[in-house]
């Protein structure tokens, strides 16, 4: 089992950048698959990146490609998500989610175990 807390949220303007972190607990946390989901105000939760447990593979949704870069460091215990040019249309809370075992482009919310808490980010024009 495993528990993330995702921090990082703010309020920003379009075009700055902004770094969430998702922390989790327990010794196993190399052996997860991470990604991040968001859901905007009156929106479905959706999928944002994944990373591979080693963090040698990556998958983004399209509308974040280029912008948004997903990383890990299992020596810490800490997944991130660097996001540049933010734009109004990415305002939403963000989550952390984990899988046990493979599966970096699973894009189902269904597909994951354990979910953070959730961290708001506001873009503003």
């Amino acid at each position: 089992q495993v528990q993330l807390v995702e921090s990082g949220g703010g309020l920003v303007q379009a075009g700055d950048s902004l770094r969430l972190s998702c922390a989790a607990s327990g010794r196993t946390f190399s052996t997860y698959t991470i990604s991040w989901f968001r859901q905007g105000p009156g929106k479905e939760r959706e999928f944002v990146a994944g990373i591979s447990r080693g963090g040698g593979n990556t998958y983004y949704t399209d509308s974040v490609k280029g912008r948004f870069t997903i990383s890990r460091d299992n020596a810490k215990n800490t997944v991130y998500l660097q996001m540049s040019s933010l734009k109004f249309e990415d305002t939403a809370v963000y989550y952390c989610a984990a899988r046990g075992g493979a599966g970096w482009s699973r894009t189902s919310s269904a597909d994951y175990d354990y979910w953070g808490q959730g961290t708001q980010v506001t873009v503003s024009t």
